[in-house]
């Protein structure tokens, strides 16, 4: 991994939710690889520990603990083994959230007649436990390592909090409405925080990736012959930039939310990096 640019988090503690994944992980070695010693939290302890051991190999410091963001006492035991490791936490990054497919429609657009057809989930179909569940995972599985990490973190030098909203935040993507709904809650409880912890030294950011290859989007996105499917090909069309994001091209609003010097007047905004997706009008 190149880092965009360099920068120190020696004697830092940086802790990220579901570390386990694509981009939370790469999130993770970034920090590590500016010096911080980084806890990996994920539900998965296995994915967690593959990605904290690769940033230990490469000479680096972290460590994985499994932690249920939908579950406070999870939380809080993974919190009591992290300060007994490396002390407490000065920079959290909520990265845990993600869909079920329980909570999406089949079709863009409803049409009279279509909760009739065979295997067609409409919007009057949608399981009210499946849409529980999206906006739990991800409002409340970033209220949660909030609630648990914030407390230390106040009046620490640097102390910030990065969320992770997304462009559905700005702009519903069809099919997908409690996702869609579920991110634009974290962008305005990053506000909301960023306000609340104003007088406590934490600054409250969010970033909100674009288009990017995931483990939980491959498969939407990606035919098995390696082409893209219909949906794929729309995202590209409305992006202007043509193509889908790296997980690298986050790490650059990430470094500069964490380092304090760069960002320490940012307070309560969320930053697209999105190839101009949220620029574009389709026109």
């Amino acid at each position: 991994m190149k880092l965009p640019f360099a920068m120190d988090l020696s004697g830092k503690v940086v802790v990220v939710t579901g570390a386990g994944g694509v981009l939370c992980s790469a999130f993770a070695e970034c920090a590590a690889r500016c010096g911080a010693k980084v806890a990996l939290l994920d539900l998965n302890l296995a994915a967690a520990e593959k990605y904290a051991s690769a940033i230990r190999e490469a000479g680096f410091t972290a460590n994985a603990y499994e932690a249920n963001v939908l579950k406070k006492e999870s939380l809080e035991a993974a919190h009591a083994a992290i300060l007994a490791d490396f002390g407490p936490c000065d920079i959290l990054i909520n990265g845990a959230g993600g869909n079920n497919a329980r909570a999406n429609t089949s079709l863009e657009y409803y049409t009279p007649g279509d909760e009739d057809k065979e295997g067609v989930v409409t919007f009057f179909d949608l399981d009210p436990v499946g849409v529980e569940f999206v906006f739990n995972l991800n409002f409340l599985g970033t209220l949660l390592p909030t609630q648990v990490f914030a407390k230390e973190m106040a009046n620490r030098p640097g102390a910030t909090i990065i969320n992770i909203s997304s462009m559905n935040a700005y702009t519903p993507l069809t099919k997908i409405p409690a996702y869609s709904g579920a991110k634009a809650a974290i962008s305005n409880f990053t506000q909301w925080l960023a306000t609340h912890f104003s007088k406590a030294g934490i600054r409250v950011n969010a970033i909100a990736p674009g288009f990017f290859l995931t483990n939980q989007n491959r498969g939407l996105l990606i035919q098995e012959d390696g082409s893209f499917s219909p949906r794929a090909e729309k995202i590209i069309a409305g992006t202007p930039m043509g193509r889908f994001g790296e997980s690298e091209e986050l790490l650059g609003a990430l470094q500069f939310l964490m380092n304090e010097e760069a960002s320490g007047f940012v307070n309560g905004v969320v930053i697209p990096v999105d190839g101009g997706f949220n620029a574009y009008s389709g026109v």
